[in-house]
């Protein structure tokens, strides 16, 4: 793919001022793309703001506030003319707050990782594909799920709601890429495995965590995942070079999906 693939398109991130986000911001940024950014934590949004340059748009904003979307979409095509692409990276887990096992999940564990994790993506989706609709020249979102939703890790990885949250963003995003596809406006997701961003630290702190995800993610020898594993496949979703890829989930996660953790 060359260099300039994403020339003279403008991209919205939602969450997309650390991890993953700010990653595939970068990577769309060096592939020529104009580049909204939004995220809520203060000290992500410096970052972002060193790490972006003074061309992107940076902006403060909870996902989960169905306005904030709204917002960043009027707020990208004020400044950069149009929208062609939304990345949606927002989300998190819902641990603290009450997630977990079914028996033990509380009902604020479970609206939140839900609001947090599935109705935060609907309302940017919502807010995106509105502005290409009215474009009339078709657009492209990709939504990141995870390999939880449909290959499951009760071991370790017991937070149902979350489960069950990114099951919801495969189901959303298969279903608009069905109903939009006659407007050229594609839904593809991404499910990255067990990567190293800010909200993974408690897996990181735990050497028998990470000694279980050395075999279940067993692709470069072990290793756990990288922002930037994902940061091709964005490009690629995003940009022309994809236009005929609609409704697909794409597993970047070192091959948990297909392996079961045991040794061969």
């Amino acid at each position: 793919m060359s260099d300039n693939s994403l020339r003279n398109k403008t991209i919205l991130i939602m969450g997309g001022t650390s991890g993953l986000g700010l990653s595939g911001a970068r990577a769309c940024q060096r592939a020529g793309a104009r580049i909204a950014a939004v995220g809520r934590d203060d000290e992500h949004l410096e970052a972002a703001r060193a790490a972006l340059g003074e061309e992107a748009l940076v902006m403060a904003g909870d996902a989960m506030d169905p306005e904030t979307a709204e917002r960043a979409v009027e707020a990208a095509v004020e400044r950069f003319g149009d929208l062609h692409g939304l990345y949606h990276v927002a989300g998190g887990s819902g641990r603290r707050m009450g997630d977990g096992p079914l028996h033990e999940m509380t009902a604020e564990g479970w609206r939140y990782t839900l609001d947090l994790n599935a109705s935060s993506l609907a309302y940017s989706n919502r807010a995106a594909v509105k502005r290409f609709l009215h474009q009339q020249n078709g657009g492209s979102v990709v939504n990141v799920t995870s390999p939880l939703a449909y290959s499951p890790s009760p071991r370790f990885f017991s937070t149902h709601a979350y489960a069950a949250a990114k099951a919801a963003v495969i189901g959303l995003t298969r279903s608009a890429a069905a109903y939009y596809a006659t407007h050229n406006i594609r839904f593809n997701a991404l499910a990255p495995g067990l990567t190293e961003t800010p909200m993974s630290q408690r897996a990181f702190g735990d050497e028998e965590i990470t000694s279980f995800s050395a075999s279940r993610q067993p692709l470069q020898g072990g290793r756990l995942g990288r922002s930037s594993d994902l940061d091709g496949i964005v490009v690629y979703l995003l940009s022309d070079a994809s236009a005929y890829v609609t409704g697909q989930v794409i597993a970047a996660d070192g091959g948990w999906s297909v392996c079961d953790g045991g040794r061969v």
